[in-house]
């Protein structure tokens, strides 16, 4: 496979639909990315590489609600560290710390188990998608309510165009993407 790019390769299986959820926006669908295996392990190795390496190796792994849970767990698995899931309020059975974050049409909440991380751990934050990145500032932010260091946000697509990650980045969080779609 000569100049093999995993970015191009990746987006080449991301399924675009129009007009969706409102006229105008183009929702960019990753599950063609888990439905064919070889895929799916082409996008679980590219964030395994990455952070296998000992200055970016994290103590756990967080996922956000809910496509970060099929990624996160799965790349936990395979750097054999932890995994925490951030999820919607009043999911989680244990006692837990919450944060609140605006939305195009409203505002939505998320938890944390209170025990999810320790004081000074290394955290991994991931999901599916940066948008207008209020998820992830909502799950650093919690994470951060208990001591933990919130070391990278990952996700496979960025929405630049929408500015979550420009405001992700000047609130000090340090991302890694796969696949951009600047203006497409």
């Amino acid at each position: 496979m000569q100049n093999f790019s995993v970015s191009q390769y990746l987006k080449d299986h991301i399924r675009t639909v129009p007009s969706l959820p409102a006229p105008g926006i183009q929702f960019r669908d990753i599950t063609p990315l888990l439905q064919n295996p070889k895929v799916f392990r082409v996008l679980i190795d590219a964030f395994v590489h990455r952070y296998m390496d000992p200055s970016l190796r994290p103590d756990v792994v967080a996922g956000l609600d809910a496509r970060g849970f099929i990624l996160g767990s799965v790349v936990a698995y395979e750097l054999n560290v932890g995994f925490v899931p951030i999820r919607k309020k009043g999911k989680l059975p244990f006692s837990t710390v919450e944060e609140t974050y605006e939305l195009e049409y409203g505002s939505a909440t998320v938890e944390l188990h209170t025990d999810a991380v320790k004081p000074g751990e290394r955290v991994l934050l991931i999901d599916d998608l940066i948008a207008t990145g209020g998820t992830m500032m909502a799950g650093k932010k919690l994470l951060e309510k208990l001591g933990a260091q919130v070391m990278e946000g990952a996700a496979i697509v960025d929405l630049p165009e929408l500015g979550g990650s420009r405001k992700l980045r000047e609130a000090g969080l340090a991302l890694f993407t796969l696949v951009n779609y600047d203006g497409d």
